[in-house]
This record gives structure tokens, C-alpha cells and sequence, in this order.
């Protein structure tokens, strides 16, 4: 889904931001530009970013990335 209109970012892109290292806003903004221009997608977007680094999200990340 779209979460930065402005700039056509996408839930996808922000979770593989943060895969990459990115785990402030601030970065988010720098890399692909979120939360730079209206301001309408930061909370989502924050919310999105937290949600990729919790312990839980990255323990299914590395399931669902093994051979079955």
C-alpha cells in the first residue's frame, strides 16, 4: 500500500529501509523521502518502522526467508 503519496513510497519500501539499517524517522526521511513534503504519512510511516524492527517481525522475516 501507499503510505507517502508525495513521493510514492510504499509500506514494502519502508520495511526493506529498515531491513537495510534505517530506524529513525529522520533516516526514512533522507533515503526515500518520507515525511518531507505535505506530512500526512509520518505517522504511518513511523508506525510501519517500529513495527519492522520489533524483535518478532525480524525472527518471522528470517523464517519466512529459509528453504523450506
Amino acid at each position: 500500500m501507499y503510505v507517502c503519496l508525495c513521493h510514492g513510497v510504499t509500506d514494502r519500501e519502508i520495511r526493506e529501509a529498515a531491513d537495510n539499517g534505517v530506524s529513525s524517522m529522520r533516516q526514512l526521511g533522507k533515503e526515500l523521502g518520507v515525511g518531507t513534503q505535505c506530512g500526512r504519512c509520518a505517522c504511518t510511516a513511523r508506525e510501519i518502522l517500529r513495527e519492522s524492527r520489533t524483535p518478532d517481525y525480524l525472527a518471522m522475516a528470517d523464517m519466512l526467508a529459509q528453504p523450506a
